[in-house]
């Protein structure tokens, strides 16, 4: 909303300037968006009259004029406007005036002598109209300061005001807030009862007595609709960002700005008995002051005579029926609408008008009298005319109520951090006119008819808020007492798995929860995913049970744009029933951690020959997750993983997760190109980690032993030496394997194994019996237990 600075000083004057006053209104609530001047700043020029008007001696386009500029002797001035006339009243800028960009000294034109210059509106930065020379009014006085006769120091504000605030779309809402806030007096417009001098009225019909609850309506006859509309109403008018139109629309328009409530006027010679307030009918259309042409919908509230409709209610008026330069007698309404009965229809039409913009926020529905009363004044005072009696339906079982709300004083000054007692707390809110009384330690407000925003206690103590000033609550920084906490050296943050997956070149992703229902039933077999109520999206229907389809998602969007290596991981939480056995009816949330890889093994780079990560990559990557704490891994089926390609994750004999490759089924179905290797787990798991124990360094040289045994082409690597593992003496620090071989030399369905033992001792150097013995009795062990052989 934009307004004069100086039509809201007319109705309170606070002893502010205008940057103050701006910032005042902003910390309010009130966001002044824009300020900006009137005009530009000049000096030197006057109101003058043109005495003479002669054609110059030397030039065909300019004019010899003398001007009155009230200076006593007539200023001789050379003028190019075609405008220039005698008797004609012009701004005149006066030698050693200054101007937007130049400043005015006495020279010669065409070997004529001029004094001054006679400005155009764009000369002072009024306008860009360029044309001729400004027109003022007869009546301005000659000699007067051109800025003071125009009130051209003002400033132009522009408010941003949020949809709960509608009791500030008029001046006297603004003005409202602004005597509240500096405590000086407010000054509302006089509004004068006028009394009827005719007894003609039309009736009004509340057909839908819900959606308008009051309506005003009262002839005026004789009005003339010619009549200028005087100069102080087009300028503030102007300053509001309205066009002038003529007397009768412009008084309307004043009104809506200066009260709020929103007026129409209809030619009363164009309506046909009783005005109706009604829902469409079917087929009905209207013709709006747009020239628009529109089918109103259902829901849509109509005013109507008893022939055809009218207008749009709290929209726009129909052309048919609206006022000309021609009316001579008027029906002017005034009315409340409810705001739910208004919202968006004007948008449903491609259109917003200044009513619709007020009556779906809320208008002040105590205001409709006041504001007919306030315009047949001003229709009576310019256009003349004689008027007839308001006539008001109102339906007061359908008006908005005004319920008390319960304020506890104690709760607000808790929940703000200042400490203003009750009577300053009353002070505050009945300068903005909210009824207060006492109950107990509690306040009862009744909010005014003005203001819709005010239903529970939450509106109160923002508006205790606002009048005590933002900018006054003390920012204080929170304080409490910082203790060291215990962190367990048996556990591990989520940020320490992020860093550490991110030094295996992973890059982590964040997914939402909600997934497609094919991705549940492709890559987890789940027919009975647990769905959402009211999905965001379609393709976002349900809970996830697994990270790994939202990591194919991923992989998905990377590969359209032409990414070949992609590596990432995301935490996140995952959603699965409970058994029908489990004693409380909901879901698990077990958080776990996820990762895929696909493309280039590295970088591309020209010392390492290219190859594609595989499965034995990422079963790396997963084993440095929980190092040095040793993992089992177990062949195991999986419906998102590859059969044959793919083990389940043993953590001291208890599933913790999968790795493998992706199925190819969903590879293909995906269009992934190479199959990427994923791999799950649970986070309580990867957040475990093993006590620090001190282990001494050796000194001494090690002695290692290579040993090849032959076993069962079935039996798993893992299984060899967790065997080799059971029986190593003390000097065994490790047993690893390096080799593996089957063919020639070794029977069908087994294969060999080529082991290195590490032996070492802290204190001395092993000797061969021992490092023999130890060997021996690994492989007897071996023998015995696995039905292994030593490799000839």
């Amino acid at each position: 909303m934009q307004f004069s600075e100086q039509w809201l000083r007319s109705l309170v004057n606070p002893p502010l300037d205008s940057e103050a006053l701006g910032h005042l209104l902003t910390m309010a609530g009130l966001e002044v968006e824009e300020s900006a001047p009137v005009a530009p700043p000049f000096t030197g020029v006057v109101v003058a009259r043109i005495v003479e008007a002669e054609k110059h001696p030397n030039a065909d386009k300019l004019k010899l004029c003398k001007v009155d500029a009230g200076q006593g002797d007539l200023l001789q001035i050379v003028c190019g406007a075609p405008n220039a006339a005698v008797g004609m009243k012009v701004p005149c800028a006066v030698v050693g005036a200054k101007l937007p960009g130049f400043e005015i000294k006495a020279a010669k034109l065409r070997g004529v002598e001029s004094f001054g210059m006679l400005c155009s509106a764009r000369e002072l930065g009024l306008s860009e109209d360029h044309g001729g020379l400004m027109d003022l009014p007869a009546d301005a006085p000659v000699g007067m300061n051109l800025r003071e006769y125009l009130v051209l120091d003002d400033t132009l504000f522009t408010i941003k005001l949020t949809p709960n605030r509608s009791d500030c779309l008029s001046l006297l809402g603004v003005g409202r807030e602004v005597a509240a806030l500096t405590g000086q007096p407010l000054s509302a417009p006089q509004i004068a009862v006028v009394a009827p001098t005719l007894d003609d009225r039309r009736a009004i019909v509340l057909d839908a007595p819900a959606a308008c609850p009051r309506y005003c309506g009262r002839i005026v006859r004789g009005v003339d609709a010619k009549a200028p509309t005087p100069d102080w109403m087009k300028q503030r008018l102007q300053r509001c960002g309205v066009r002038s139109i003529s007397a009768l629309v412009d008084v309307t328009n004043y009104v809506m700005l200066e009260l709020g409530q929103p007026l129409h006027a209809f030619d009363n010679a164009h309506l046909s008995g009783a005005i109706h307030v009604r829902y469409p009918r079917e087929g009905e259309q209207v013709l709006l002051l747009n020239e628009q042409t529109v089918t109103p919908a259902a829901d849509t509230l109509l005013i109507a005579d008893e022939s055809r409709a009218l207008a749009l209610a709290g929209i726009m008026g129909g052309e048919e029926s609206g006022i000309t330069l021609e009316t001579t007698d008027m029906f002017l309404e005034s009315a409340f609408f409810a705001p739910d009965a208004i919202a968006g229809r004007a948008r449903s039409y491609g259109f917003v008008s200044d009513a619709s913009h007020r009556f779906e926020r809320g208008v002040d529905f105590e205001l409709a009298v006041s504001a007919i009363e306030r315009a047949t004044q001003l229709i009576l005072e310019i256009c003349g005319g004689a008027a007839g009696p308001v006539v008001e339906a109102v339906s007061k079982e359908h008006l908005p109520a005004r319920k008390p709300v319960r304020l506890r004083p104690a709760r607000a000054r808790r929940l703000l951090g200042i400490d203003p007692d009750d009577a300053a707390i009353v002070k505050l809110l009945n300068g903005v006119h909210l009824g207060v009384r006492h109950e107990g330690d509690d306040l009862l407000v009744v909010p005014p008819s003005f203001r819709f925003d005010i239903e529970i206690e939450e509106d109160l103590i923002e508006e205790i808020a606002r009048l005590y000033g933002y900018d006054n609550i003390p920012a204080l920084p929170p304080q409490g007492g910082l203790a060291m906490l215990d962190r367990s050296e048996s556990g591990r943050t989520a940020w320490d798995v992020r860093h550490q997956l991110a030094g295996r070149d992973y890059q982590e992703v964040v997914n939402y929860a909600f997934v497609e229902e094919a991705w549940e039933r492709d890559f987890c077999a789940n027919d009975a995913p647990i769905r959402l109520a009211n999905p965001i999206a379609s393709q976002m229907s349900v809970m996830r049970s697994s990270l790994i389809p939202g990591l194919t998602g991923n992989l998905v969007a990377n590969r359209k744009r032409q990414l070949s290596r992609v590596r990432v991981f995301e935490i996140g939480r995952c959603f699965e029933r409970k058994a029908d056995g489990e004693p409380v009816v909901g879901f698990h949330q077990p958080v776990r951690v996820a990762g895929l890889a696909t493309g280039p093994a590295l970088p591309e780079q020209w010392g390492v020959p290219t190859r594609n990560v595989d499965f034995y990559d990422v079963k790396g990557d997963v084993e440095a997750l929980f190092a040095p704490r040793v993992l089992k891994f177990e062949p195991v089926s999986e419906p998102a993983l590859h059969p044959g390609r793919a083990a389940a994750v043993l953590l001291d004999g208890r599933r913790i997760g999968v790795v493998g490759e992706l199925h190819p089924v969903w590879v293909q179905r995906y269009d992934l190109g190479t199959a990427p290797v994923v791999f799950e787990l649970d986070m309580d798991a990867v957040l475990l980690a093993d006590l620090p124990a001190y282990s001494e360094i050796s000194r001494q040289p090690a002695v290692t032993r290579d040993l090849a045994l032959v076993v069962e082409q079935a039996l798993p690597v893992a299984r060899v030496i967790e065997v080799l593992n059971e029986s190593v003496p003390a000097i065994v620090k490790g047993v690893e394997l390096f080799d593996v071989y089957h063919g020639k030399g070794i029977d069908p369905g087994k294969k060999s194994l080529a082991f290195r033992v590490l032996m070492q001792d802290t204190q001395r150097t092993l000797e061969d019996a021992e490092v023999d013995a130890a060997v021996t009795a690994i492989v007897h062990h071996a023998e015995t237990v696995l039905g292994a052989r030593l490799r000839g």
